[in-house]
């Protein structure tokens, strides 16, 4: 038998969140694809059609015991990993790329589930092996293999931002755990040797490009340095109210490049302006606070854990995504949560979701 309180502790806050976030998304993705010509289905209604299976997941989600997740982790690790594997071998090539893998039916890229994967596995690592005087040297060689293994793999598709993602949300799960001084010493003095190394042997050209025109996107205006121009110039444009919806230059003249994904922020920025694009992150930053809130409020360190990460996960996403399109972090193709066109991305990110409201319902039930 269903517990009624499941249901009467549904939180409405953050589904409302979700749902405003996909829907203005939606609106931009149709201003965003107006000029393109399609023989298919719309891009915006591709996106309904993922949103609408999000949504089917969610309920899925919320209808069994998130501590299911806790005895099912190394399972979803391992398949993942797998996958990940089976990308190299036998994946989808695309603009030099090596990411899909095809399902059949539908593609699925691996990388994108491990974000939450590695969220679960940290989550029942940490809380099976709670640490009272934080991780230091001899503890954190477990968790950094875990860690490494599907890191390395994502770079080799080669998918830098995910990678970058993937070690950013797992390092927010263990600074929340508590990391010792010696540890943070330790990283700092070999940091400096890794980025050597990475940027001789493990970095391809274009992503060696991508950093160099971060720093002077003039040194290639015409190549790889001119998504990063072009994105500058449609959020300056914008001004302080826009140029209003489906009016924007940079943007239906497709001087801007990926601005139905990686760049959606910047096509949101020309048309709706500074205002728009304070509300857009404020309703974000709600966001955020809310899943910080749903850690607090949690009775069990499992999923205490789970919702930071989760939440880590979605703040740096936003953070990475806006860096980039305004020209603070170099491109590295991080799509903004539930704004940016493409089915992996959001069906992650409502999966995510659909963890925090399992949550935040049975806070009550430990």
């Amino acid at each position: 038998m269903i517990d009624r309180r499941l249901f009467t502790s549904f939180d409405w806050m953050l589904f409302g969140l979700v749902l405003l976030l996909a829907g203005i998304g939606v609106m931009n993705i149709t201003s965003a694809s107006a000029s393109y010509r399609m023989s298919g289905m719309p891009f915006y209604l591709k996106q309904l059609y993922w949103l609408s299976g999000g949504l089917l997941m969610v309920v899925l989600a919320c209808s069994i015991d998130y501590h299911i997740l806790e005895d099912l982790a190394y399972w979803f690790y391992g398949a993942v990993l797998l996958l990940l594997v089976l990308v190299m071998v036998m994946g989808k090539t695309s603009l030099g790329a090596t990411r899909w893998l095809h399902l059949g039916f539908f593609n699925i890229q691996p990388s994108e589930p491990m974000k939450i994967v590695i969220v679960m596995t940290f989550a029942r690592y940490f809380s099976r092996y709670p640490l009272a005087q934080g991780i230091g040297l001899r503890e954190i060689w477990y968790p950094l293999a875990l860690l490494s293994i599907p890191a390395l793999l994502i770079m080799k598709q080669p998918d830098l931002g995910t990678a970058i993602l993937v070690i950013l949300v797992a390092g927010s799960v263990m600074l929340f755990v508590g990391v010792r001084w010696s540890v943070i010493v330790s990283a700092v003095a070999t940091f400096i040797p890794i980025a050597y190394f990475s940027w001789n042997y493990l970095l391809r050209d274009y992503q060696k490009n991508r950093v160099l025109n971060f720093i002077n996107p003039e040194r290639d205006p015409l190549g790889s340095g001119y998504h990063l121009i072009q994105s500058k110039i449609a959020v300056g444009s914008g001004g302080i109210i826009g140029k209003g919806y489906l009016k924007g230059t940079q943007t239906q003249l497709r001087f801007l490049p990926e601005q139905h994904t990686d760049f959606a922020f910047s096509v949101f920025a020309e048309e709706w302006g500074l205002l728009g694009c304070l509300v857009l992150l404020s309703i974000y930053l709600v966001l955020v606070l809310w899943g910080l809130q749903v850690a607090e409020r949690c009775n069990d360190q499992f999923g205490r854990l789970l919702a930071v990460g989760v939440t880590a996960m979605l703040f740096w996403h936003i953070v990475i995504n806006v860096g980039m399109v305004i020209g603070l972090f170099p491109v590295v193709g991080v799509p903004l949560p539930f704004f940016s066109y493409g089915g992996t991305s959001l069906i992650t990110s409502m999966t995510g979701v659909a963890i925090l409201l399992n949550i935040s319902m049975r806070r009550f039930m430990f």
